[in-house]
């Protein structure tokens, strides 16, 4: 680098520097703690991105219950006692969430944005479209799901060799949740069976999927190497001419398209990223929560076997005495009845789990926290609950690090009391999110994860392979979600013959 541009760029961070101290932010008498870093418009956002949980812990230590941070250019306030939560959550008319998606996931997946006089009336329909991922919409999604992952499976991995095979947990979960995943959702190719090139699908999703923290952060996409052309790749997946040959298509995709087909202004391209955005919604959680909901079950047998065991009996109720030569169905009823494995389930999610609940204030206001305290916002300003805190607080969980698949039932039921400081939580476990931001389609992942490892601990022996240690998760995604491991793990699995 050329001394002339060294002093460019020491003259313009100076002149950052001193527009940031003349004209930065100052706290109001009724406002939290103030905390801005050093570092003009980026404030905390480095400490914040390298491990969320610690910084927000030792922060909370310092200035209490409530404080606001800069963080690459936007003021955070995070509310860290979860007694709060309520506070914020039932906040709808003053705090907004759609405001924030509605910029953020156009720029992600590369559609217009759908609020406003554009096309008028689409978000809504488009919101409500989401109520078929739910109730007995739930039946038909299952049922199809059922018989995708044994379809999946027989022709993998059932084909009769009784002999050890090993390969990567992650790897493998991934591959078969992800094809399963897609024909329930999508569809199948138009005469029928599986969709020719998964793999490289599958590959180039990873590749974007790695980008998503910077295209959520707002990093321009020209700065990400050859993720717009990746994207782009990934969009024309979906293009109407190519889904209209598809078949056995889930209601939720169908309303979608025909919601698409009545806008003009949408070009094609804009409706395949509408659904390209669905794919990421289907899997960019469920992938890892599989997977980590598999891996410590089998670092635990005997929670592993008493799931199977569960498992077996639940069939066993509905006449069904198990065979690894016939191909079995789990309804939504039996699938509900697996305490065990929901539990071992929201366990795992417990502790994979990181997202981050926003809202932005749309006027300055006083935000009453209980009977006692408000804090004063600022319009703009986000205000977020990090409920990773709340899952891993030692005094709402014994020994929080700890996996204990029977954590979430007591006397045979879903146990849902849990305290702090003696008050009972209205909410203890949150890796789906909260009120109007909760992931729509949260029970169909349940389901589908449920179903997954049912097949799973019914047709193989499956071990961890010896000489590794539990596999940490990738803090990049702090604030996303569920978190990755930061490496595969290796395990090994057989078919059962009895």
């Amino acid at each position: 680098m050329s001394p002339l541009l060294l002093l460019l760029l020491s003259l313009l961070l100076g002149l950052l520097l001193w527009i940031f101290i003349l004209g930065g932010r100052t706290r109001r008498p009724e406002e939290p703690p103030l905390i801005k870093g050093w570092i003009p418009f980026m404030g905390k956002a480095l400490e914040f991105g390298k491990d969320a949980h610690q910084f927000l812990e030792e922060h909370k230590r310092k200035y209490g219950d409530v404080f606001t941070v800069l963080i690459a250019g936007k003021y955070m306030t995070f509310i860290m006692d979860p007694l709060l939560y309520p506070s914020v959550i039932k906040q709808g008319r003053q705090l907004d969430f759609h405001e924030f998606t509605d910029k953020v996931a156009p720029r992600t997946f590369g559609y217009p944005p759908v609020l406003g006089s554009t096309f008028p009336g689409l978000w809504e329909q488009v919101k409500r479209s989401f109520q078929l991922l739910q109730g007995d919409h739930l039946l038909p999604l299952t049922e199809s799901m059922m018989g995708n992952l044994m379809l999946v499976f027989r022709q993998d991995q059932l084909d009769g060799d009784g002999g050890w095979r090993r390969g990567g947990l992650y790897d493998f979960c991934s591959s078969v949740m992800f094809e399963a995943t897609f024909l329930t959702i999508y569809g199948k190719p138009a005469g029928g069976g599986r969709h020719r090139g998964m793999d490289v699908l599958r590959k180039d999703f990873n590749k974007f999927d790695d980008m998503f923290p910077f295209l959520i952060a707002q990093i321009p996409i020209w700065l990400l190497g050859r993720t717009k052309a990746v994207r782009q790749k990934l969009i024309s997946y979906f293009l109407p001419q190519q889904m209209q040959q598809w078949s056995n298509t889930s209601q939720f995709i169908r309303r979608r398209a025909e919601l698409f087909e009545q806008h003009d202004q949408l070009k094609d391209a804009d409706k395949a990223a509408h659904h390209f955005a669905i794919l990421w919604a289907s899997v960019g959680n469920t992938l890892p929560a599989t997977f980590w909901a598999t891996y410590f079950l089998l670092s635990q047998p005997e929670a592993l076997e008493a799931v199977r065991q569960e498992v077996l009996d639940v069939l066993r109720d509905g006449g069904v005495d198990f065979s690894p030569g016939r191909d079995v169905i789990l309804s939504k009823e039996q699938l509900d009845r697996l305490i065990f494995l929901e539990s071992a389930i929201n366990e795992s999610l417990r502790l994979s789990s990181a997202s981050m609940n926003i809202r932005v204030a749309q006027e300055d206001f006083a935000l009453r926290l209980d009977n006692e305290r408000s804090v004063g916002v600022r319009k703009g300003d986000v205000i977020a609950l990090y409920p990773q805190s709340l899952h891993l607080d030692p005094d709402i969980y014994e020994d929080p690090q700890t996996f204990r698949f029977d954590r979430f039932v007591q006397d045979g039921r879903e146990k849902t009391d849990f305290s702090k400081d003696g008050q009972k939580l209205r909410y203890y476990l949150m890796p789906f999110g909260s009120g109007s931001s909760m992931c729509p389609g949260r029970y169909f992942a349940v389901n589908e994860i449920k179903q997954f490892i049912c097949l799973l601990l019914l047709y193989f022996h499956l071990q961890l392979e010896d000489g590794q240690n539990r596999p940490g998760p990738d803090s990049s995604r702090a604030g996303l979600g569920i978190l990755l491991p930061s490496s595969d793990v290796r395990f090994r699995y057989r078919q059962r013959t009895v």
